[in-house]
């Protein structure tokens, strides 16, 4: 885990997520629209707490965790920052796979949006779904993000040069096989996974999860500040944000989105 460590020690995931503002704002309404009134909540693999400050201006009382040190040290100054330290139970630099730390059936709702990206061992993926599980309340809400393969493999083919070593044809065909990527580049994404958008819903549903819903959280990320300026000065960029929010839903499209919502109830 040190490689993945070392790249979050040195990305700015706060400013990706205002860079790319569409991701932020489908995946916070439907989080919103599953959410119970009130409650605790788990933000596991929160980065800087960019969601997790969100539910604690909404009242939510936040536990977060994060396997990278800096990125729990910054959630903290961020929450000093906006007032809102009293809205947190805890900031944790913890492992997905083991939350060991907290009781069983503690949490009202846990959003897991980063572990699953690089757990590239099948074990290891079963265990942090596992640890989802145990803690979450029965009947409670989980948010998973997942990578899809598919999207990686054209990102591959459009920008071969960009994501060493898939830049031949047969690294990207082992690729595609196995769902595993570690980078040729020092400082790059690495030691990552990619699941099969059919396998998702399977896996979760097997770990002890009812299925609610599926969705891209940047569907639109194709369309580019030129795309975005036009519609801006037409004075439709709420109506294009609103599409893709409803776009999202759309089966025929999470294979266009970098990025995977899992929406489930804990049986």
């Amino acid at each position: 885990m040190k490689n993945i460590i070392d790249y979050y020690e040195q990305f700015d995931e706060w400013g990706r997520l205002d860079r790319q503002p569409i991701e932020f704002m489908v995946n916070w309404h439907y989080i919103r629209k599953y959410l119970p009134a009130s409650g605790e909540i788990l933000d596991n693999g929160a980065g800087p707490g960019k969601y997790a400050m969100e539910l604690a201006k909404n009242h939510y009382k936040v536990t977060l965790a994060d396997l990278t040190p800096s990125s729990v040290e910054i959630a903290q100054k961020k929450a000093v920052e906006l007032n809102l330290v009293d809205q947190f139970d805890g900031f944790y630099a913890a492992d997905a796979r083991d939350l060991s730390m907290f009781c069983d059936e503690h949490f009202h709702a846990s959003l897991m949006l980063g572990p699953m990206y690089h757990l590239q061992k099948e074990k290891d993926r079963k265990q942090a779904i596992r640890e989802l599980h145990r803690v979450t309340k029965l009947n409670g809400i989980v948010y998973v993000a997942f990578m899809p393969r598919v999207r990686f493999v054209f990102n591959c083919l459009r920008n071969a040069e960009h994501w060493k070593p898939n830049d031949n044809m047969d690294s990207i065909k082992q690729f595609n096989h196995s769902g595993c990527f570690n980078h040729a580049d020092n400082g790059r994404f690495t030691g990552a996974y990619f699941f099969n958008i059919e396998e998702i819903q399977p896996f979760m549903e097997d770990a002890g999860f009812e299925t609610i819903q599926l969705i891209g959280s940047n569907v639109g990320a194709d369309i580019t500040d030129e795309n975005w300026n036009y519609w801006r000065n037409k004075g439709d960029q709420e109506e294009v944000i609103q599409l893709l929010i409803e776009k999202a839903t759309d089966p025929y499209l999470l294979g266009t989105s970098a990025h995977l919502l899992y929406i489930g109830k804990k049986l």
